[in-house]
């Protein structure tokens, strides 16, 4: 499950992206980037620091100054996001890429029948999520429309 942080970052760079993809792009305030994202101001600048410091946008004070991308919504992966956001994804420490630690409670990790039922739960699951991108996201009929089915029209 992602946290409500990740929403919020999420909606901003999709705002962000969005403006981004206009014929004259401008920087975004925090307070537009609010607005357009529908997420609380005084959440979206610790947010936005950490989107920052990992490389996807760039501040710019002064006057005109905000937020903009400065990497192409296609070269952003949501799974890079997740774990700049919330930290490890992997269900169980034990199967952590990058932040693995063995369980406190496991004698045996190779036998451990928790460990094997959620590796094959997660490696599906990091399958989908490492291929997304917020450009994914950005599309019309996302690949949860395919998934789920179209949501019914009132």
């Amino acid at each position: 499950m992602i946290t409500q942080k990740m929403k919020y970052a999420l909606k901003a760079l999709l705002a962000l992206a969005d403006e981004a993809g206009k014929a004259q792009p401008q920087a975004l305030t925090i307070e537009e980037i609010a607005r357009r994202s529908g997420t609380p101001k005084r959440f979206l600048e610790h947010i936005l620091l950490e989107v920052r410091n990992a490389g996807v946008i760039a501040s710019t004070r002064g006057r005109s100054g905000g937020y903009s991308m400065i990497k192409r919504p296609a070269d952003v992966s949501i799974s890079e996001l997740l774990r700049t956001i919330d930290g490890p994804i992997a269900p169980l420490p034990c199967l952590s890429r990058r932040a693995y630690q063995r369980c406190e409670d496991c004698t045996d990790e190779a036998s451990c029948r928790i460990r094997k039922v959620f590796a094959e739960v997660f490696w599906s699951y990091l399958l989908i999520i490492e291929s997304l991108t917020l450009e994914d996201m950005m599309r019309q009929g996302s690949i949860a429309d395919q998934v789920l089915g179209a949501p019914e029209q009132a």
